[in-house]
């Protein structure tokens, strides 16, 4: 792999959808930085506080939340870049600003604390970025590293080089000799990297690829067919102008089901449409509960149930695995068995595996000639995703050793080799 020249006050950043994390090299091993008491790893996730007008980040972030403070919470910004939402003015934390305003104060965070743990200045940052952040648009794609680049310097570096993510993480993977390819499943996308290493850890890059799909849309889908339905979806609404009933209009649930979503929800519009459909429906019961959530803004602890609910289906056998919904109604959950789990991933694992495959195919490699998948990201970890790979490359070995830093190792190490 060729390195970028870049500064030697240069910080690795690997910035998620989901969760970030900086390091550098130290000693030639990745040295990754306490972005909070004992975390290396950060939620990428903001609160504006509503009484102090100041804006948290990580656990706070998601503490604020949980403990029902007054303000406003976001995650999953990331996907907003490439799109016009993303400089969208909004009202947050007495100030009106755009989302590059939010992930530049994220970033500037960041930045901060690293430069406190190390007592350096970091003048530039080397960042992790999607092969896509947009699957076909190769206009957006550019588009969005241009935003990515805006909100850096606006966090105040005065300059980013980008790096692949699965090339990244492939940094901080162990030689071996052979053929691999790296299977990175991140929050928002998947990527790809096919790779010839030989006897002495030389690493050839053979092709690089990915789609705009990731564990938030793993976790949008289970909403959407295990969790929506108790709040409405699917319900039938009396037709105000004539005889009949109609379905409950997806949109709402749909949103709601989507991280990035959820805070444009708690409008008066919403609100109102959705006691509407509650007091027109045949049996309103579902859609009460529905109007409850958004007058509560329950919609990211929603979400945040969901993704607990996935974690714990995919980890166990029991047919009896939930979603636990008792913050809407004592008692109430969703059936979650591992089969209802995997018959809703269906579809998007099928996608990741023709993806993998085309990547396979911009390599000129055969399947069958690749020796071990290096997987990486939680959603990586997904007993699907993982069978989906292994029915892919039968012969390969399937790595899970450092799914979840390894992005960030390996941009921290490339701070040092990219300044050498």
């Amino acid at each position: 792999m060729n390195s970028p020249a870049m500064s030697p006050n240069t910080l690795g950043i690997d910035f998620g959808t989901s969760n970030s994390a900086a390091g550098l090299a130290v000693a030639g091993r990745p040295w990754l930085v306490e972005l909070e008491p004992g975390e290396t790893t950060l939620p990428t996730a903001v609160f504006f506080d509503s009484d102090s007008k100041k804006m948290r980040i990580g656990r706070s972030a998601t503490r604020a939340l949980i403990e029902g403070e007054e303000g406003r919470f976001m995650r999953a910004l990331k996907s907003l870049l490439g799109t016009s939402l993303l400089y969208e003015k909004r009202r947050l934390g007495g100030v009106t600003m755009d989302f590059t305003d939010v992930i530049a104060h994220f970033l500037r965070e960041v930045k901060t604390r690293a430069e406190t743990a190390t007592r350096m200045e970091f003048t530039h940052a080397l960042s992790g970025r999607p092969v896509k952040f947009h699957s076909k648009d190769e206009t957006r794609n550019a588009r969005a590293e241009e935003d990515l680049r805006h909100c850096y310097k606006k966090a105040g570096f005065q300059d980013v080089t980008f790096m692949y993510e699965p090339e990244a993480a492939l940094r901080a993977a162990r030689p071996h000799p052979g053929i691999g390819l790296v299977v990175d499943i991140g929050g928002g996308t998947s990527d790809f990297t096919c790779f010839e290493q030989d006897a002495t850890g030389g690493t050839r890059i053979l092709a690089s690829h990915g789609l705009r799909l990731g564990g938030t849309d793993f976790d949008r889908q289970i909403s959407i067919d295990h969790v929506m339905p108790h709040l409405g979806r699917g319900a039938m609404i009396r037709n105000s102008f004539g005889e009949g009933s109609l379905p409950a209009p997806n949109r709402i649930f749909n949103d709601l089901a989507t991280w990035q979503m959820i805070p444009f929800l708690y409008g008066l519009d919403t609100r109102r449409a959705a006691r509407d459909l509650a007091q027109n429906a045949e049996d309103p019961t579902t859609l009460n509960r529905l109007v409850q959530v958004l007058e509560d803004e329950l919609g990211h602890d929603l979400a945040f149930a969901t993704e607990a609910g996935k974690i714990r289906a995919n980890g166990s056998d029991d047919a009896g695995a939930q979603i636990d919904l008792r913050l809407i109604e004592r008692g109430l959950s969703a059936a979650l068995p591992r089969a209802a789990l995997e018959a809703s991933l269906a579809q998007m694992v099928r996608e990741i595996q023709d993806e993998a495959k085309e990547t396979l195919r911009l390599a000129d490699v055969a399947p069958e000639a690749v020796t071990r998948c290096v997987m990486v990201g939680g959603s990586a970890l997904l007993m699907a995703v993982r069978a989906a790979l292994q029915d892919l490359c039968p012969t390969a070995e399937i790595e899970t050793e450092r799914a979840l830093t390894a992005v960030a190792d390996g941009l921290a190490l490339e701070t040092q080799d990219g300044a050498a």
